[in-house]
């Protein structure tokens, strides 16, 4: 990365600004190894850094991760990879394929999703980050390993298998070559008050301040799902849910239950997991608890993005630490949407509520029996009669259907044949099932009305004014979107 290229991360690096924690990493020349801006070891001269876009790049030149700031529990961030959103895509299905330890990573049907050659994505990952896919997958792997061996006491088989990798040995000879250390030394510096137990974990989720956790809470909470869904255990106040990951036999049932730590800048984490948990798929549902928290949100590339708009449009109220409220998945999402249409916020999440109970299962997880969400499969087979127009009940009992005849990498645009769906669904679904940061429904009822407002106070023509307004919020029309919607409960208070 040029320096002269980047000039406020050697303030940022100086001041040790935690809205840049995970945005870049400080490669030290004198000591082989590479920080996050926030270390707080002795700050080095800054003839003896060099700034690097990712820990995968800073790894790639010989570096190894610093044992004070741990480079893997930093924020994820997709600076570098710009605008592109097929290389966006790329990085995300690379990222839950590195850690799906039952495949390999293969590029070509990866490649085929994404509509692209495997010798362009090659390319697009040498331009932008200076190594090949596979070589950012298996560094992936690496940190989750990392991150599991410093917070947890499972023991270093299932970490390795945990984090993707095959064999024990192959485990130890990358973790030695990569960090000139083995696990079990490792596990020797790692933190005494490590969780003792298996199946119930705590991990350390650090975010970009500013984090609006208050206003993600409210927003979950006006939405919840009794018995799915819960907001304090062991008198914290917070956010819990359940959830599961994969399908028939190698699913993994677990719940979650997240506080802030302002302080830190973190989300303490604990994670619970069934009995006989099967923990190949546990990266996957710490990715998702991640994903759901929105924790790796860039808060100032978004505002220096949608501050502009303020300028024509001075009634509109930006809150700075907005995050994109997540669910579970598509199918979550999709199910949500369908229930939403036509109906206010309160009907939609009482028939959410019945139809959950009634289609969902429950499992003992920990000391608790706890609701899940049905899968496809169930609810296809329940098709429960809710009070709603027989025509929304063929649309949901048709999405039911639909997922379950088709596995999770189908693109939610196939969901347009469903008689019933039209593009506000398949937005919404794709903004909190998927966490697509750039949705701004301007369909929407309540975004239609603050639409309204925001053009009466600017000189634009309507047309003109949403054309000029989706095009301006990119890349984040959904933090718009989550900004707006706020609004307009605020004015009803």
């Amino acid at each position: 990365m040029n320096k002269a290229t980047h000039p406020m991360y050697q303030q940022a690096r100086l001041s040790r600004d935690p809205r840049f924690d995970g945005v870049f990493f400080v490669g030290v020349k004198t000591t082989g190894i590479y920080c996050r801006p926030i270390c707080p070891a002795v700050l080095p001269k800054e003839q003896n850094v060099e700034y690097f876009a990712s820990a995968a790049a800073a790894a790639f030149v010989g570096l190894r991760p610093c044992l004070r700031c741990r480079p893997e529990s930093a924020p994820g961030s997709h600076a570098w990879v710009g605008n592109d959103t097929t290389l966006k895509r790329a990085v995300t299905l690379i990222e839950q394929a590195a850690l799906d330890s039952d495949h390999a990573l293969l590029l070509e049907p990866l490649c085929e999703r994404l509509g692209i050659s495997s010798r362009y994505l090659r390319h697009l990952f040498a331009e932008k980050l200076g190594v090949s896919p596979t070589k950012y997958a298996n560094y992936c792997r690496l940190l989750f390993a990392k991150q599991l061996l410093h917070q947890t006491n499972l023991s270093i088989t299932d970490v390795a298998f945990a984090s993707g990798f095959r064999s024990l040995r192959r485990f130890n000879e990358v973790f030695m070559q990569q960090l000139c250390l083995t696990p079990s030394a490792l596990r020797r510096n790692a933190d005494s008050d490590a969780n003792r137990d298996v199946h119930a974990l705590t991990l350390t989720m650090s975010y970009r301040p500013p984090y609006d956790w208050h206003a993600l809470v409210a927003f979950f909470q006006l939405r919840a799902v009794e018995g799915m869904e819960w907001f304090s255990e062991d008198g914290q106040m917070g956010y819990g849910r359940t959830l599961q990951i994969g399908r028939a036999e190698t699913r993994l049932r677990g719940a979650f239950f997240a506080y802030q730590q302002p302080e830190r800048h973190c989300l303490h984490v604990k994670i619970s997991l069934e009995n006989d948990a099967n923990l190949r798929l546990l990266p996957q549902l710490v990715q998702t608890i991640r994903r759901i928290l929105d924790v790796d949100a860039e808060p100032q590339a978004i505002m220096q993005r949608l501050l502009p708009l303020v300028h024509l449009t001075p009634s509109l109220s930006l809150t700075e630490g907005t995050r994109i409220a997540g669910v579970a998945s598509m199918f979550e999402a999709g199910v949500r949407a369908i229930l939403g249409q036509q109906v206010s916020v309160t009907q939609a999440i009482r028939l959410l509520n019945q139809w959950v109970i009634s289609t969902g299962e429950k499992y003992q997880i920990g000391a608790q029996q706890r609701l899940f969400f049905p899968e496809p499969a169930m609810a296809y087979a329940a098709d429960i009669a809710l009070p709603m127009p027989q025509s929304r009940r063929n649309t949901l009992h048709a999405l039911c259907q639909w997922c379950h005849e088709h596995d999770d990498h189908q693109s939610p645009e196939q969901w347009l044949a469903i008689k019933g769906i039209g593009p506000w669904t398949v937005a919404y679904a794709k903004m909190r099932g998927q966490s697509w940061p750039d949705v701004l429904l301007t369909s929407d009822l309540v975004i239609k009305k603050q639409l309204q407002l925001l053009r009466d106070s600017s000189a634009l023509a309507d047309r003109e004014f949403e054309h000029w307004l989706v095009e301006q919020a990119s890349p984040w029309g959904s933090y718009l979107t989550f900004m707006l919607w706020r609004n307009a409960t605020q004015s009803r208070d």
